[in-house]
C-alpha cells in the first residue's frame, strides 16, 4: 500500500492501494497517529511525507506555533519508523508537478489553490468524500503509488 502524509495540523493521512482507500484528518495526538497507522495492513508499504521547511508559508506564526509544527512533523516521521514503513520526503512542488497540478497563480488566493487541489483529489478518487483536510494527503499517496509503480 501507499501512504501520503500532509503533516500540517490541518493536514491528513491517506493509505491507498489498487482497491483500498482510507483517509483521516491529522489525528490529534502521537498515540492517535500510531493507532491509526497500525490499524492498517502495512506489509509492503511505502510512504511519502510532504517535506516542510522552517516556516509555514504565508503564516507569520510565533515561535511556539513553529515549534509545535516541527514537533508534529518529527512525530509523524517517528511513527513511520516505528511501523517499519520506509518513506521519502518530497517538497509540495514536486508531487504537484508530477500530478499535472500547475503552481499557484499570482492572482490565485490560497483558498482557491487549495480548492483546486481538492477538486483534483476528488477527480482521482471519485468514491471518496474529499475534504480540504485530506485532499493533499490523497494526492501525495497517489504520487507515491505512481512513483513506486513506475507510472509517473
Amino acid at each position: 500500500s501507499y501512504v501520503g502524509i500532509d503533516p500540517g495540523l490541518s493536514g491528513g493521512i491517506a493509505v491507498i492501494d489498487e482497491s483500498y482507500c482510507d483517509i483521516t484528518s491529522m489525528p490529534p495526538t502521537e498515540r492517535d497517529i500510531w493507532d491509526w497507522l497500525r490499524g492498517h495492513d502495512l506489509s509492503n508499504t511505502f510512504a511519502v511525507i510532504e517535506k516542510v521547511g522552517g516556516f509555514i508559508q504565508g503564516n507569520p506564526s510565533p515561535g511556539s506555533a513553529m515549534f509545535k509544527f516541527g514537533w508534529n512533523y518529527g512525530g509523524l516521521r517517528m511513527a513511520l519508523v516505528a511501523c517499519s514503513i520506509p518513506f521519502e520526503e518530497i517538497p509540495p512542488q514536486r508531487w504537484q508537478k508530477a500530478l499535472g497540478i500547475s503552481p499557484r497563480g499570482k492572482t490565485e488566493s490560497k483558498g482557491q489553490f487549495k480548492n483546486r487541489l481538492k477538486a483534483k483529489a476528488a477527480q482521482l478518487f471519485p468514491s471518496v468524500k474529499v475534504t480540504l483536510y485530506v485532499a493533499d494527503a490523497l494526492l501525495i499517496a497517489e504520487y507515491c503509488r505512481r512513483k513506486r509503480t513506475g507510472t509517473l
